[in-house]
């Protein structure tokens, strides 16, 4: 089960940095609403944009500590927590403006994946 921690610490971490870092202003069909770019995404959900930047930022700190945990393995269950955390947020704002379940279905994922990160890495 190692092995299988370790690729999702890898998936969600490195896709958390690719969303946020390298393609926020990339139109996929999973945005909220009718937004084409984060920051409309943020607008459709009546965030102000301030909150943009700092999601992101905590985003891409914990998906940076995900990644970390894979040689620091008491990173791993916080990083996990706090994105599930977040993810749970996402997949509630886009059932708050009432998307198609096939919006949330990245975020609702992505929790899955924290969640499981963070049941196998318990610190006992």
């Amino acid at each position: 089960m190692e092995y299988v921690v370790i690729a999702l610490q890898l998936i969600v971490g490195l896709s958390l940095i690719n969303v946020w870092l390298v393609q926020p202003k990339k139109e996929t069909p999973y945005r909220g609403g009718d937004a084409t770019t984060i920051f409309e995404e943020f607008q459709v959900y009546g965030l102000p944009l301030w909150s943009v930047y700092l999601i992101g930022a905590i985003k891409v700190l914990l998906g940076i500590l995900l990644i970390a945990g894979i040689w620091f393995p008491m990173l791993k269950f916080p990083a996990a927590t706090g994105l599930a955390i977040l993810l749970a947020g996402s997949v509630s704002m886009h059932f708050r403006i009432g998307d198609p379940l096939i919006k949330s279905f990245p975020a609702a994922l992505f929790l899955l994946m924290c969640a499981t990160i963070a049941y196998f890495s318990y610190p006992m």
